[in-house]
């Protein structure tokens, strides 16, 4: 059996959730959810990063220790995932003891290969992006992310020696053995290496919330550093042997851009320096705007997750966050024509067609599923090749516009043939109209199960297809699953419209 591992970043827990940290979990799950259909053995992994100046200074502010506020807000975390169907295998944390195993056995790795030195570090550190940055990078002596002015740390610390593994990591990327996605931003990986890297530090001598060095009295982990090893600590290094080697590598780390320098450069030099397998992808999605204005708070535009549950729904959430503009790509989610949107591709999409078929075979057929026909079997198999195509890609909005692909054919069929004419003139026909459309609403059902769930699972109830996740891949996007003489339900309404 093949499998597949794929990862979320970890989320600092200094701030609730929001639509950013939503958009890429939704995304890894459907993903992890193909790869599950596909008969594949998956593990998701996401969780959250807990450590750092930044988290014990909001810690602070908030008045509580750093671990009472690592486990009301990490909690926070999980219950939204929960509500958006996040089917994730495992949430780390890492101030579990199973994280902090695994990172004491990997740096205790690094030292043993020589590939940590000490030496002495003095820069500039802003607190809000928990690294140092360069006088280069400063707008008017500021941060630009944060808009603070960083402070001038002096101390000694243990550095990795980076600059050892660039041109190997610059070969594996040119060769295609650790592919940087989307292409953008592989070039953009291999210009930070050509300019030249220097070494990083990998511990802090005055931050006190972290993971200790595990060659020293009074270091503790550079919160990246550690973060990043969340990906096999989260899979058991240091503590289940057997799960890490079924799964590690990873097949694809998912994430936004601002953090591919870490993922694309400083993870695979460390996993060199381990003697660890590479990940097989790093994809960086891009960063959107909120009909048309940056999210800030000052705006007031910072969209909630669960506020958008409340109102539109989990599945569709996930349908509408991942519709709005190429996977991978800049772009702006357009949260005002939600409503509009909803209405359409959902309502009046998805939702018309299973409840205008369903309804059909009610009123013409007794609710029997007709003799088996197979006038779509070679349409609809062109159209899962092209979605298994896009899934392979990760372009998750075109599996979205392979998804209204199949609905528009079926409505355009529903309107040619006008199935109630044909009560009343041409039965025959009729029974190979509705079994067509039928077999298109499962295929519809099974298409829209990564990204919609919920909503797959009420289709397979309505068509009687309980068990339809028992049965392989190859039996599920074969045509004519549904088997002639069985009832299907008269359907609720799927996606209720919505008012402005």
């Amino acid at each position: 059996m093949n499998k597949f591992y794929i990862t979320t970043p970890i989320y600092y827990v200094n701030d609730k959730p929001h639509i950013g940290h939503a958009y890429t979990t939704i995304a890894a799950d459907v993903l992890a959810r193909f790869h599950r259909l596909k008969g594949e053995e998956v593990f998701f992994l996401t969780g959250t990063d807990e450590h750092g100046a930044k988290v014990a200074a909001s810690a602070e502010q908030a008045g509580k220790l750093p671990q009472d506020f690592c486990d009301e807000n990490s909690a926070k975390f999980q219950l939204i995932w929960d509500r958006l169907n996040i089917s994730n295998d495992h949430f780390i944390r890492t101030t579990s003891d199973q994280h902090k195993a695994g990172v004491e056995k990997f740096l205790t790795k690094l030292k043993e290969v020589g590939a940590v030195y000490e030496g002495d570090y003095s820069g500039l550190y802003c607190t809000g992006c928990e690294k140092f940055i360069t006088e280069k990078e400063l707008v008017n002596g500021l941060c630009p992310d944060h808009k603070k002015e960083p402070e001038v740390l002096k101390e000694k610390n243990y550095f990795f020696k980076l600059s050892d593994y660039l041109p190997k990591i610059a070969e594996l990327i040119n060769n295609g053995e650790l592919k940087i996605l989307p292409e953008n931003k592989k070039n953009e990986v291999l210009g930070l290496i050509k300019q030249g890297m220097d070494d990083f530090s990998i511990s802090r001598e005055s931050v006190k919330w972290g993971i200790k060095i595990p060659f020293s009295e009074n270091q503790v982990t550079y919160v990246w550093v550690e973060a990043l090893q969340n990906y096999i600590t989260g899979i058991g290094y240091g503590s289940d042997d057997k799960t890490f080697n079924k799964f590690w590598p990873a097949n694809i780390h998912l994430m936004a851009k601002d953090i591919i320098k870490f993922h694309a450069l400083y993870w695979p030099a460390m996993l060199l320096a381990a003697g660890l397998p590479l990940p097989e992808v790093v994809f960086a999605h891009g960063f959107f705007t909120i009909d048309g204005e940056k999210m800030s708070k000052s705006l007031g535009n910072v969209i909630d997750p669960d506020v958008l549950v409340d109102e539109f729904g989990s599945d569709a959430v996930r349908y509408l966050l991942l519709s709005q503009f190429p996977f991978g790509a800049d772009g702006d989610v357009k949260a005002g024509n939600f409503v509009i949107q909803y209405n359409s591709d959902l309502a009046n999409g998805i939702g018309n067609l299973t409840s205008r078929v369903l309804s059909m075979v009610e009123k013409y057929l007794d609710s029997i599923v007709p003799v088996k026909d197979f006038e779509f079997s070679d349409e609809v198999a062109g159209i899962w090749h092209q979605y298994e195509d896009a899934m392979k890609r990760f372009q998750i909005d075109d599996v979205i516009e392979i998804i209204r692909k199949l609905n528009s054919f079926a409505d355009g069929y529903v309107e040619r043939q006008k199935p109630w004419q044909l009560a009343k003139e041409d039965k025959d026909q009729l029974n190979k109209v509705l079994y067509n459309l039928l077999e298109s609403v499962r295929h519809l059902a099974l298409m829209v199960y990564p990204v919609m769930p919920e909503v797959s699972e009420k289709i397979f109830g309505y068509l009687n297809q309980a068990d339809w996740k028992n049965k392989s891949f190859k039996e599920l996007v074969d045509w004519g699953g549904l088997e002639s003489g069985q009832k299907v339900e008269k359907p609720q309404p799927l996606f209720p419209r919505l008012e402005k």
